[in-house]
């Protein structure tokens, strides 16, 4: 029987971002997907087309693989063309809140208090293909294994191992995590409690041609007295609401005709779909798992929450899953994590997963197609018109509004850190690609050195001026870039080392397989 340190199941973006942290770790990692060959239509463009937060884009970034992402995504922009700025730029977009779109002038930068220019400062359109082709190349370079048309059919486990059954073969870990999508698996052979609410509409998807496309409003989103839809930017690319209370079951098949007499009823039209090409359907559904962990499995991504499509959050959401379980998994592997740091994984993503469910109903509520709906849809509409109101919503879509509960009054202490510069032009992202944490010291006397110096294979210190300290004098950053404790300009070392200890262990402790 083969046996690895963690087996993850799932090869799609969250999957095999958490394989690239672990294996970044030097874990030996399996990832079992049960699709026999990567790619389909539904990845590539237009059906497989996603946008990436600035959060997600921050964490590509981070570890080195913001440049071959937005290569094979088509993106022609160089991401550092504003580094030079001695202020951060304002975002080039924001999106929407149920369909209505955010100007991004309104964002009111001095609301952002710990913005600094940086080349991950804004979201990135993509697709499934190009995300995954990234990470797959990283992953590879990294020595993990994926392993596919590994469908799995059991979990057996206790105390010490997992052993998870795929086909005929059977794989032996410390660890397993479902990645598995929407209708884990995993989640539902480890016996995890899925709860939420039930859906009000179904969704569709499709790509068709229509005999007479004028027939449709050109808007991209278009709200009705039944329903809605969505005119996407390759042509013939359809989505639709029918608020049926999610009465089409997704066994049920997806005809021409079903789905014309769909488009017609939501756009109140005569339109004619001449050919469906490719056609799926969803829901609203919103749930989500009491917890993230039952012994020695763990979910991440849509195995552990689903929702529905509406402000383009899932893909983001379950990268932030894999961003901060990777290092916490990792230090668990090799035995110098310290008491209890694998439960504050469910301990901060449960409560950013729940929000996002919340963004996601309460999108749905002031898109229902009765009056009271629609009364609420023109005051929130007003409320989003304003300066506060549109920086209101960027924090939420970009993620600059998650801040983890760490304990501390200090402002900064448990945001994403900002990307802090030293005078000779080294990027706090340039400190950030091997996965340790970060000791950054500003102080003169660079008091912090030999006490940093214990955890040198966690942390990695650096020492200098830098461009703009934020008024601070030493900052430690997670691996997730989570900032863990700030201190000013004379900083504390007492304090700096309890932080230390709470997120790295002792010091005295060796990683026991690097």
């Amino acid at each position: 029987m083969d046996e690895f340190d963690v087996v993850i199941v799932g090869a799609g973006p969250v999957g095999l971002f958490l394989a690239c942290e672990l294996g970044l770790a030097g874990c030996a990692v399996l990832v079992l997907e049960r699709e026999p060959e990567p790619g389909s239509p539904w990845r590539a463009d237009p059906l497989g087309t996603r946008g990436l937060s600035a959060t997600s884009v921050e964490a590509f970034y981070r570890r080195g693989m913001l440049h071959p992402l937005l290569k094979a995504s088509g993106v022609h922009d160089d991401p550092d063309a504003n580094l030079d700025a001695d202020e951060p730029s304002p975002p080039r977009s924001v999106g929407h809140f149920a369909g209505i779109a955010l100007d991004p002038a309104e964002v009111d930068i001095a609301a952002l208090p710990f913005r600094l220019p940086s080349p991950a400062m804004d979201g990135v359109m993509t697709n499934l293909d190009a995300v995954e082709s990234v990470l797959s190349e990283r992953a590879a370079e990294l020595g993990v294994e994926i392993w596919r048309g590994a469908a799995v059919s059991a979990i057996a486990h206790d105390h010490d191992s997992v052993v998870v059954q795929a086909g005929e073969h059977e794989y032996a870990a410390r660890w397993v995590v479902g990645c598995d999508g929407g209708r884990s698996a995993v989640r539902r052979l480890a016996g995890f409690e899925f709860v939420g609410t039930e859906p009000e509409f179904t969704g569709y998807v499709l790509l068709a041609a229509i005999a007479d496309p004028e027939t449709l409003s050109p808007e991209i989103i278009n709200l009705t007295p039944t329903g809605a839809y969505l005119r996407m930017r390759a042509e013939g690319h359809i989505g639709m609401m029918d608020f049926d209370g999610g009465a089409f079951d997704r066994t049920q098949q997806l005809t021409r005709d079903h789905l014309q007499a769909v488009l017609r009823r939501v756009s109140g039209t005569s339109v004619t779909l001449s050919d469906v090409r490719l056609a799926s359907s969803f829901t609203d559904r919103a749930m989500q798992t009491t917890t993230y962990r039952q012994g020695r499995v763990l979910l991440a991504g849509d195995a552990a929450h689903i929702h529905s499509p509406l402000g383009g959050q899932g893909l983001n959401l379950g990268i932030g899953d894999a961003m901060n379980l990777g290092w916490k998994l990792a230090a668990t592997v090799h035995g110098y994590a310290p008491e209890g740091l694998l439960d504050t994984y469910t301990r901060e993503r449960h409560p950013i997963g729940a929000r996002v469910l919340d963004w996601s109903r309460a999108q749905v509520a002031v898109m229902r197609p009765d009056p009271h709906s629609q009364a609420i849809r023109g005051v929130v509409r007003d409320l989003l018109g304003t300066r506060d109101g549109t920086t209101y919503g960027f924090k939420k879509i970009s993620g600059s509004s998650i801040r983890y509960d760490l304990g501390s009054e200090h402002a900064l202490v448990g945001h994403s850190a900002p990307e802090l510069r030293f005078a000779d032009g080294t990027r706090l992202g340039d400190l950030t690609q091997d996965g340790r944490g970060v000791a950054l010291d500003f102080s003169t006397n660079r008091r912090l050195r030999d006490s940093a110096m214990g955890w040198e294979n966690r942390i990695r210190y650096s020492a200098g001026s830098a461009r703009n300290t934020l008024g601070l004098g030493a900052v430690l950053i997670r691996p997730d870039g989570i900032v863990a404790w700030a201190g000013d300009r004379d900083p504390d070392r007492e304090a700096f080392e309890r932080a230390a200890g709470r997120w790295f262990g002792s010091p005295a402790i060796q990683p026991s397989s690097l």
